[in-house]
């Protein structure tokens, strides 16, 4: 009971110390195919962002060996759902230890349950979604094609992938669109096309953060900001 308390009272000095960062947070999300992995290294190397995985850190938590890592193996050879502040613990000492303020979560929130649970926990919103866009015939196409000779064993697989895709975190999509927060990518397009309409994204972001507290903001019809400089007792149109 003892070792309990203060492992809840570590886990809440370490929200606390991560919120009071004010890291940047970007959630990525996209079918399988999509690229969102091929875009995701691009964007680590131009604009310094740290990459998180989520499904990747469980499976590093499993091979680790740990308690925790056995508890997740078992809940997913039981074909249970591992809860969402599991994931989030993880999320959470990735961004800790890394020492960088500026992160991409790939694959994560699946769900609503998973966003509302990491915005309660963390009490971090993300700057933005970036959302890859692309058909189901395209991204099937692309997986195919990494799987060769593969394929009668994986079609149904990837579609089945895809469904979950669109039944689970289209909702999530929604929710930030709502607030203005999602940034759609056409990602059908050969990679280096894609990448230059990421560019175009992080780029007006950064130059958010750089000027927001001497700028008036407006944003044009695809939702990217512009910087217009303060004139007093303007308004900017």
């Amino acid at each position: 009971m003892f070792m309990g308390t203060v492992g809840e009272a570590a886990n809440k000095e370490a929200n606390r110390s991560l919120s009071e960062k004010k890291p940047t947070v970007v959630f990525v999300l996209g079918g399988p195919g999509s690229g969102k992995g091929t875009q995701c290294a691009k964007i680590v190397q131009h604009f310094g962002y740290t990459h998180l995985s989520a499904g990747d850190l469980l499976r590093a938590e499993i091979s680790s060996g740990s308690e925790n890592g056995t508890m997740i193996q078992n809940m997913i050879k039981e074909g249970k759902i591992v809860p969402s502040e599991v994931t989030i613990k993880l999320l959470q000492r990735a961004m800790t230890e890394s020492g960088n303020d500026k992160f991409l979560i790939d694959g994560f929130p699946r769900n609503e349950e998973n966003r509302a649970a990491f915005e309660d926990v963390t009490k971090i919103e993300p700057a933005f979604v970036l959302f890859f866009d692309c058909s189901e015939e395209e991204m099937e196409r692309r997986v195919l094609n990494r799987n060769q000779g593969r394929e009668d064993d994986n079609i149904e697989t990837i579609r089945k992938r895809f469904k979950v895709f669109l039944d689970s975190s289209l909702p999530v999509i929604d929710h930030y669109k709502s607030r203005g927060k999602v940034r759609k990518i056409d990602a059908g397009r050969p990679v280096e096309e894609v990448f230059e309409s990421v560019k175009d994204v992080f780029t007006s972001k950064n130059e958010k953060v750089k000027h927001h507290s001497c700028a008036w903001w407006k944003f044009n019809q695809h939702g990217l900001c512009f910087v217009r400089n303060k004139i007093p007792g303007k308004r900017v149109k």
